[in-house]
Order: C-alpha cells, then sequence, then structure tokens
C-alpha cells in the first residue's frame, strides 16, 4: 500500500493544493494534523482538500479542534476524522489521535493530557498505521524533546508498522524507529511511503 502522508500545512493554500494533486497516485492519504492556524482557515484549507477522492485519515492538530475538523470534513465522501478511534482501508487498520500532547503553553492550543492520550490510545490495535498529531517523546520531537510518553508508550506496547506524526516543525522530515515501528514527523511537504 502506497500512503500520501502529511502534517502541519497551517493555511497554506497552495501546499494543500499540491498535496491534492499527488493524492491520485496513492492508495490512502495521512493528514497528521494542523490545517488551521490559531483555529483560522481550517475550512478553506479543508476545501482545497476535499477534492481528494483518495481514502483520507485526518487526525485534528493542536490548531484545531476535533469538532471543528469533523465539521469541515462533512461534504468530503473520501475522508475520515479519527481521534481516539480506527478505521480499516485496504485491509489495513488505522488509528488516530490529535491534539497537542502533551499540554502546549498556549490557552488557544486543543491539547490533551497525557492521562487523556493514554486513555483513548488503550483501543489502538497492534500493527497497522498510527496517525497522531505529537510526536512520540525522544524521537522526531526537537531537540527540547517536547513529544508525548503517552503517545511513546502506545507505539512499544502496540507496535504500529508505521507512526505518522507532526506537530514539532523543526523535526518535519525526520524519521526514527521505536522497536519494530518506523516513526515519520513527515511535515508539510508531505512524504510517499510504503506500507
Amino acid at each position: 500500500m502506497r500512503l500520501l502522508a502529511f502534517s502541519d500545512v497551517h493555511r497554506d493554500l497552495r501546499q494543500a493544493g499540491r498535496l491534492a494533486d499527488r493524492a491520485g497516485e496513492v492508495d490512502a492519504v495521512v493528514a497528521a494534523g494542523d490545517f488551521a492556524s490559531v483555529h483560522r482557515g481550517l475550512e478553506e484549507l479543508i476545501d482545497m482538500l476535499a477534492v481528494i477522492e483518495t481514502p483520507t485519515v485526518l487526525v485534528p492538530g493542536n490548531n484545531e479542534t476535533v469538532d471543528a475538523l469533523r465539521s469541515a470534513c462533512e461534504g468530503w465522501p473520501a475522508a475520515r476524522v479519527l481521534h481516539g478511534e480506527g478505521t480499516e482501508i485496504g485491509g489495513v487498520p488505522f488509528f488516530g489521535l490529535g491534539g497537542g500532547v502533551p499540554v502546549t503553553p498556549w490557552d488557544w492550543s486543543f491539547d490533551l493530557t497525557e492521562e487523556e492520550a493514554a486513555d483513548r490510545l488503550a483501543a489502538c490495535p497492534t500493527g497497522g498505521v498510527l496517525v497522531v498529531h505529537s510526536p512520540p517523546k525522544g524521537s522526531v520531537d526537537g531537540a527540547r524533546r517536547l513529544g508525548s510518553e503517552a503517545i511513546l508508550a502506545a507505539i512499544e506496547e502496540k507496535q504500529p508498522h508505521l507512526v505518522v506524526c507532526g506537530h514539532i516543525h523543526e523535526a518535519a522530515g525526520e524519521e526514527a524507529t521505536v522497536g519494530a515501528s518506523r516513526v515519520l514527523n513527515v511535515g508539510p511537504a508531505g512524504a510517499v511511503l510504503e506500507l
């Protein structure tokens, strides 16, 4: 299975158009959050992506809420917003969790505590693809190690084949492994991945 994965587009309509153009070349699209910027521009950005007919999995970033993302995606038949839940595409399980984890210092941010994230990640299946906005602690999470302990623990326990994340811009494009799991902070340029 070929995936187009990206994160942190942050209202860049040109980049959204480029990603939408590439979506026909893959079997699934994975979008790891932050479509808006401080809750602005979500609908316009999703409108640029909504031309994608390839099955698409999205999680909210910390710049939009899960309810706002679900509302923005209502007219997009190929889209499935995941937040503490899963779906299946082509026989492959996908599980998603959005938001900033751990809680960020910004009062406008859509965040979860480590405990809330752990509760929602408990339902993640073994194997498959884990789509999270925040990276795991200690991998693709920047020099200050801003990732999530709960996400790290879920990866160690569930061993997804692939983990797609974003959130920490300085680590965009970086890749690591946690156990047998391939972990990528994909960033707005996106990447085509073989699963």
